[in-house]
């Protein structure tokens, strides 16, 4: 499972700083949710990214089958 925030950005001609102001995470927490550096999301940041992108969490979400288990 991976989040799709980069290909919403793109889909709504948004920048990652620009959503980067708006979420109010530190450089280094937001760096790992938009890349799928992280192994969790706090509700409240999942909450925020659906607000501010105007999705729900079904749209943040990709599930990949053939995909490797983190750690």
């Amino acid at each position: 499972m991976r989040l799709r925030v980069e290909e919403i950005l793109k889909e709504q001609v948004k920048t990652k700083y620009w959503l980067y102001i708006r979420l109010g995470l530190s450089y280094q927490n937001f760096n790992k949710i938009v890349n799928n550096q992280t192994t969790g999301i706090k509700f409240q940041t999942l909450q925020s990214l659906c607000e501010i992108l105007n999705c729900t969490p079904n749209d943040l979400f990709v599930f990949e089958e053939n995909e490797k288990p983190l750690g």
